[in-house]
């Protein structure tokens, strides 16, 4: 009896142990399979981080130039005033008979235009007879048109407009004929 114990247990335990050796390789897979997916996701997120980052890089580098171009246009705006008192001043000293005084003046004036030209400031051109564009002017009225042909157009440029690079910082003041 005792043998056939033996008999009946040792087909018992070799089923079991052959489980167990069938169970390991599965675990080793599953492990392996779970590596390579943990390994799969970090490379994604780091992939994603990078290319995040090369993103933020690009748009800081972008607003960086950006500013560099509008960081003066604080400065600009309040020049224009000053500008427009000098373009004025010039008018009324051509008439002085002083001609060494006119000189040295209109030398001030263009040295003072062309650092503000140099700052990237630009005259929008506009004149009367220009078709209007809300666009690019500020109405300030509207008057009869002294011709057919200007109705609908500008018909004087009150106040000069100025641009910054592509952005307008101050619209002309026109007259428009109706």
């Amino acid at each position: 009896m005792n043998t056939e114990t033996n008999e009946h247990e040792a087909p018992e335990l070799a089923p079991e142990v052959s489980e167990t050796e069938g169970s390991a390789p599965a675990e080793e897979l599953s492990a392996e399979q779970q590596l390579e997916l943990q390994l799969a996701q970090e490379k994604d997120k780091f992939l994603r981080l990078f290319a995040e980052f090369e993103n933020y890089k690009k748009r800081t580098s972008k607003e960086r130039l950006e500013l560099f171009k509008t960081a003066n246009q604080e400065v600009l705006v309040a020049l224009l005033p000053v500008l427009d008192d000098f373009d004025r001043a010039m008018e009324q000293i051509q008439k002085s008979a002083d001609e060494a005084l006119v000189k040295g003046v209109e030398l001030i004036h263009e040295k003072f235009k062309s650092t503000l030209v140099a700052k990237g400031l630009e005259q929008v051109s506009l004149q009367a007879g220009d078709a209007f564009d809300a666009d690019f002017a500020e109405a300030i009225t509207q008057i009869p048109a002294p011709t057919e042909d200007l109705k609908g157009k500008i018909v004087d440029v009150i106040e000069k407009g100025y641009k910054l690079g592509d952005k307008i910082i101050r619209f002309p003041k026109v007259v428009i004929g109706q």
